[in-house]
């Protein structure tokens, strides 16, 4: 009997009963593996109850006006309406957000990278120690005081000190109550706090890199240090750069506490207000929770989109 014949003779309920071996086999493979799914179990809870929860419950109250007192009332789509028609501060906020994000996330992703990449190269008691002095301000307390020193609006501070001694100006400036110096004295404290992580990251997987790797490289024609570093040590690193690209995408997209701690809350002038700052302003102050998670739902669309680029990026290092 041939095969056409085989298939017209198959019953239909066994027809429709086909597709049951390989879920009984799907099924008897989560049974084998039912210890690590129990492990999984606290933290996938975890992870949907204080992540995806919160994030689907933020979409939601975006489409109601809600003051926490009230009942959230549906409104639509007005709450993004008035982002970008109404909202000009909002306008301010994104210009300079995506200013931080073009400047201080790619500078400071490289920075890490180098610097790893650098500081891997010395003996391990100097590794160490210089891993510490690159770690160090991001793990520090609040290291604000010391950049309002530096910047402080009289002669005694450093940077207005120095200034009048070399005779460049007659009186103190106030930087961080001038809108002309107070963006970029924000985008240069931010990219000094954001040498921290990513940087950890890169040692260890530079630590990590297979050293046979180099050798088997020498015999199939890689000659000098870029063409190992470009074919070997970044695809051996692959994990640790997404990691610390999202890392850096999410913390030059999140600025906030560097704005609010030297350039007040609001900034002069709105000249350093951040997407983060505007919806700390509209949803701890005003108790707009509507258009607050408006402005979240947009950064995180914003965010998300950033992070997927970059990991396309990525997968093309080393070919």
């Amino acid at each position: 009997m041939d095969r056409a014949e085989t298939e017209l003779n198959v019953p239909q309920g066994a027809a429709r009963m086909a597709p049951f071996p390989s879920l009984r086999r799907g099924w008897a493979e989560a049974k084998k593996m039912r210890q690590s799914y129990v492990l999984l179990a606290p933290y996938m809870i975890l992870f949907f109850v204080f992540t995806v929860l919160p994030v689907a419950m933020a979409i939601a109250i975006s489409f109601t006006n809600f003051n926490l007192l009230e009942f959230p009332k549906w409104v639509g789509w007005h709450n993004y309406t008035r982002m970008f028609l109404e909202d000009d501060v909002f306008l301010i906020a994104v210009k300079n957000t995506f200013l931080f994000a073009g400047i201080v996330g790619p500078i400071s992703y490289m920075m890490c990278f180098v610097f790893a990449w650098l500081v891997n190269e010395l003996k391990p008691r100097t590794r160490a120690l210089m891993t510490l002095f690159f770690y160090a301000p991001s793990i520090s307390g609040n290291v604000f005081f010391i950049w309002q020193i530096i910047f402080s609006g009289d002669r005694y501070g450093y940077v207005n000190g120095f200034l009048l001694d070399l005779g460049i100006i007659n009186q103190p400036i106030t930087f961080l109550r001038n809108e002309d110096y107070v963006l970029w004295i924000v985008l240069l404290v931010q990219l000094w706090l954001s040498l921290g992580v990513s940087f950890l990251a890169f040692i260890a997987g530079l630590q990590t890199v297979d050293r046979s790797l180099f050798e088997a490289g020498a015999v199939d024609g890689i000659r000098n240090r870029w063409q190992e570093l470009w074919y070997i040590t970044l695809p051996a690193m692959r994990p640790q750069l997404l990691f610390g690209a999202v890392m850096q995408i999410t913390a030059s997209f999140a600025v906030a506490d560097v704005s609010t701690q030297l350039a007040g809350f609001p900034s002069v002038n709105y000249a350093a207000h951040t997407i983060v700052t505007h919806l700390e302003d509209y949803g701890t102050i005003r108790f707009e929770m509507g258009y607050a998670s408006a402005i979240a739902t947009m950064l995180f669309i914003v965010m998300v989109g950033a992070n997927v680029i970059v990991q396309k990026l990525l997968r093309k290092v080393g070919e």
